[in-house]
């Protein structure tokens, strides 16, 4: 977080004052067959970089940065990051299920994280950094269930990634979308010096 803020936090307070976001009640859920859209939510630590690993899987359709899990409606991001909310940074992907499945999405989302961390993810650190899948159904429960042990068992050791009931999704302030593509040199900063990437090699490496 304080690697975050340090990125222009002046014109980042700015954006914040002008922009205006509510909580979307309904929680993410599966579609029907035949359906040309469905949502899943994830949460894999920094927004930023959930986003863009996301918008890179073929048939994901759109992603907005969030927050979810916690009881406090309508949370801004000094809020979240401060840690006393209970909600946690997260993710809704929007995806076309006849090009991608919600298994596949998971799958790809537990490759990009580091579920054996329980007290964060890289270098952003609290339970509103925790990795976690946030399911909407007994379907997407069953899944995300099965990618975390498959993960363990890949690993070897326990996984720690939270599989927690979907609840109310705020969209984060409108300067965070979208993050990677406004903001290409200052997200490259953090995300190195986050030391995301190098983590994710360790963690999975060629597995």
């Amino acid at each position: 977080m304080q690697l975050r803020a340090a990125l222009g936090t002046a014109a980042l307070a700015v954006m914040a004052a002008l922009s205006a976001c509510g909580s979307d009640p309904a929680p993410a859920s599966a579609a029907p067959a035949g359906a040309q859209r469905a949502t899943a939510v994830f949460a894999g630590g920094c927004f930023w970089c959930t986003e863009s690993d996301f918008d890179k899987v073929p048939g994901v359709i759109a992603t907005t940065s969030g927050y979810t899990g916690g009881k406090l409606a309508n949370p801004t991001y000094e809020q979240v990051s401060a840690g006393n909310t209970g909600h946690i940074e997260s993710v809704r992907v929007t995806y076309d299920p006849r090009k991608v499945s919600y298994a596949q999405l998971a799958a790809h989302f537990i490759r990009t994280t580091d579920p054996l961390d329980s007290g964060g993810s890289f270098c952003d650190r609290g339970y509103q950094y925790r990795s976690a899948f946030f399911v909407a159904d007994a379907e997407q429960k069953r899944v995300a269930e099965a990618v975390k042990a498959r993960a363990q068992q890949i690993l070897k050791k326990p996984v720690a990634t939270l599989v927690l009931p979907a609840s109310a999704f705020t969209p984060a302030e409108d300067y965070h979308q979208d993050y990677y593509k406004k903001n290409p040199v200052r997200y490259k900063f953090y995300r190195f010096n986050c030391g995301r990437d190098a983590r994710l090699a360790e963690v999975w490496g060629g597995k």
